[in-house]
């Protein structure tokens, strides 16, 4: 890849990293945030789902409003009302102004992330477009690890120091994005925005049942590991007994894992078929989820036992999520961005059901979580079974 192709990817990856920048980077504060705005853990871990919500919600928008008025338009609104959205957090006086502003950040987050995966495959194409996705997977991937981190270090200041650093964060790629990223969505390509159009969209990429399944497929394994992300407060602070400073020894290993994972994909591409691939992938993961079962039930609550399969099992994920979102993109090329936000869609909504609902009461014992990790995955294995993608040798 030539360093002009490096720059595209790295600005790329930055505007997909804001969304768990955005989710993991203030996870150290919740007991401080909650002190201060006299808060209870649950209403705080709220914050998280009033985020989620909307973010999934706006992302079946950002997409068809990319193929409507051009990609750098899109990132330039949804950029801009995230950095606004960032200090309305970091000024807010009570937990519901923080809802409201998360609300905001949620809406306007995703633009970036929609946006870049759309490029992706308007820029790139065949292994190059699947060795590019499991790039900006591997440079997405850090993110998780060192945003807790960012957070932890910044909490020493105060905990609105952290959503400043977001704000800057976003204005930042915003800038870059701007200044490097070309318009790959020229005028006569695109596609008169109304809500008809987008409707017709929508009934057209999921009334595909291959895309449908793809993108549950690609949702639920990346939400059997999200699940100890969106419950850590409790998980690292409660039953393994961190501190927040203490958060790396989650993040650094399952990012580590997301890392070589990533780094693996790139070198299958186009030395072996995407059966192969899932299969090698598929059958791992399912060894660590019970691994990971055996360990919860039979020894105590530890970080080095209980993290250490967390960060096998994402080896795993990310051999599996570029071929999955790549195939899934390629279903309907003409309304990209749309199948991007479908996509982008559906993997928020099940991070957004297990933030509000499933994480809450399963997060009490290491058993539980790990109980449920195999069922989210169970899903993910199910759908990806049934698509052609898992029954062609290509």
């Amino acid at each position: 890849m030539n360093p002009h192709a490096n720059l595209l990817v790295y600005v790329l990856a930055a505007l997909a990293a804001l969304a768990p920048f955005a989710i993991d980077t203030y996870l150290p504060a919740f007991h401080a945030m909650g002190a201060d705005l006299g808060a209870s853990d649950v209403h705080i871990q709220q914050s998280l789902a009033v985020y989620l919500l909307p973010y999934a919600i706006m992302t079946l928008w950002h997409g068809a409003i990319s193929d409507s008025i051009g990609r750098i338009a899109t990132i330039k609104w949804g950029l801009g009302v995230f950095v606004l959205a960032s200090i309305g957090c970091a000024f807010a006086p009570n937990v519901e102004t923080l809802w409201f502003f998360r609300a905001l950040q949620g809406a306007s987050g995703g633009a970036g992330n929609t946006v870049a995966r759309a490029m992706v495959r308007d820029l790139f194409e065949g292994h190059q477009a699947q060795r590019v996705m499991a790039t900006i997977q591997m440079l997405f991937g850090i993110a998780p690890a060192v945003a807790p981190m960012i957070g932890g270090a910044l909490l020493g200041f105060s905990w609105q120091s952290i959503f400043v650093f977001l704000a800057i964060y976003a204005a930042i790629s915003l800038w870059a994005a701007v200044k490097f990223l070309p318009e790959t969505m020229p005028p006569e390509k695109r596609l008169k925005l109304s809500a008809k159009n987008v409707l017709n969209s929508y009934k057209t990429i999921f009334g595909d049942a291959e895309f449908a399944k793809l993108c549950i497929a690609l949702a639920a394994v990346f939400s059997a590991f999200f699940i100890y992300v969106l419950s850590s407060p409790m998980f690292l602070g409660k039953l393994l007994g961190l501190s927040p400073q203490q958060y790396a020894y989650l993040f650094v290993p399952t990012v580590a894992g997301m890392i070589l994972g990533s780094y693996l994909a790139k070198r299958a591409a186009g030395q072996y078929s995407a059966k192969q691939v899932l299969n090698a992938a598929y059958t791992w993961m399912f060894a660590v989820v019970l691994l990971n079962l055996a360990i919860c039930y039979w020894l105590p609550a530890k970080p080095i036992y209980n993290i250490l399969p967390i960060a096998l099992f994402n080896i795993g994920m990310a051999l599996v999520m570029p071929i999955i979102s790549l195939a899934a993109l390629d279903r309907h090329p003409k309304i990209r961005g749309t199948a991007a936000s479908g996509q982008a869609f559906a993997q928020m909504l099940f991070s957004t059901i297990s933030a509000g609902v499933i994480v809450p009461l399963v997060w009490g014992s290491v058993f539980s979580l790990a109980c449920t990790m195999l069922a989210i995955w169970l899903v993910s294995w199910l759908m990806v079974r049934q698509t052609a993608l898992w029954k062609s040798n290509k």
